[in-house]
C-alpha cells in the first residue's frame, strides 16, 4: 500500500503545476520509505526551460542528502521524462523510475527514445510504466485549454 502513497503525492504535485498554469507534471523521490524531495514543473514561473519537475526534485534531493548520487532512491513522475530529465536521472544514479503517463512527443524512456535502457551509459535505471488515467487526463485538460 505504500506505493499508493507515492503515486498520490506525485499526482498532487502535478495538480499544483496545473493550478499554477504550468504543464501538469509532478515528481517525488523516495528513499527508505520516505519522500525526500517533491516538485512540480515551474518553467513559466521561473522563466527557465530546464525547470522540469524531475530536475527540481533531483536538486532538492541532492540538497537534502548532501550527495550527488541518489542510490537507493525511486522517482515517481506523472509524465514520462524527456531526454534532458532522463539523462539527469541516469547521472543522479536513481535506482528506479516509475511514470504514470506516456509522453508521445518527447518521451525518452519508451516513446521516442530508450535512454534508460542504453547499455552505453555507466548506470542503468530500472523503470516501470504504470498508466494512471488521472495523470493523462490532467495533461489533456491542460492542453485543451490552450487550444
Amino acid at each position: 500500500m505504500t506505493e499508493h502513497r507515492w503515486l498520490k503525492a506525485c499526482l498532487e504535485e502535478a495538480k499544483r503545476a496545473f493550478k499554477a498554469g504550468e504543464v501538469p507534471v509532478g515528481a517525488v523521490i523516495i528513499k527508505d520509505q520516505k519522500i525526500i524531495a517533491r516538485a512540480h514543473n515551474r518553467v513559466e514561473r521561473l522563466k527557465d526551460p530546464t525547470a522540469h519537475a524531475e530536475i527540481l526534485a533531483l536538486k532538492k534531493a541532492f540538497e537534502k542528502t548532501g550527495y550527488k548520487h541518489l542510490k537507493g532512491c525511486t522517482m515517481y513522475v506523472s509524465l514520462e521524462p524527456c531526454a534532458m530529465c532522463a539523462y539527469a536521472i541516469i547521472l543522479a544514479r536513481i535506482d528506479r523510475l516509475v511514470f504514470l503517463a506516456q509522453n508521445e512527443r518527447a518521451g525518452a524512456v519508451m516513446s521516442l527514445y530508450n535512454l534508460l535502457d542504453d547499455i552505453r551509459f555507466n548506470h542503468r535505471v530500472r523503470w516501470e510504466y504504470k498508466p494512471i488515467e488521472e495523470a493523462k487526463v490532467l495533461l489533456e485538460n491542460f492542453f485543451s485549454r490552450l487550444r
